[in-house]
């Protein structure tokens, strides 16, 4: 996954082929050409948790039409970061159904559990002296 500048606050993030537009809306200084990095995180929660759902319904046989999943972001304060991701699943199914399928689905769910768990970062660089380059 990379993500190349595109000037201001646009960039383009490629992966397998694919490419996602990011920038900040227009009253955040950006043109809004495309999502907010903070929406992909949630784009990410909720995407990774509805298919874990499919696929835990898939396991016992079981669909789940209408499936959506939503996730409700809780800043931390005016800190720049967010302390609590509320995610909530609505599907055409009993609510007792729906709800037998929530616990197996986070234990599959690769993106609930990193941040769940936490997860370590690590920052490198490499940097190109333009003076050098031939």
């Amino acid at each position: 996954m990379t993500a190349t500048w595109l000037g201001g606050f646009h960039a383009r993030v490629g992966t397998r082929g694919h490419e996602i537009a990011v920038d900040e809306p227009v009253e955040e200084g950006g043109t809004d050409a495309g999502v907010m990095p903070t929406e992909l995180l949630c784009a990410s929660i909720a995407s990774c948790f509805c298919l874990a759902l499919a696929f835990t319904a898939g396991k016992r046989g079981r669909e789940l039409p209408g499936l959506q999943v939503a996730v409700r972001r809780v800043r931390a304060g005016r800190e720049l970061r967010y302390e609590r991701f509320e995610i909530e699943a609505r599907a055409e199914v009993p609510e007792n159904e729906l709800a037998a399928l929530m616990e197996p689905a986070r234990r599959v769910c690769w993106v609930s559990n990193t941040l769940a768990h936490g997860v370590e970062l690590s920052y490198g660089y490499t940097s190109v002296d333009a003076r050098t380059q031939r």
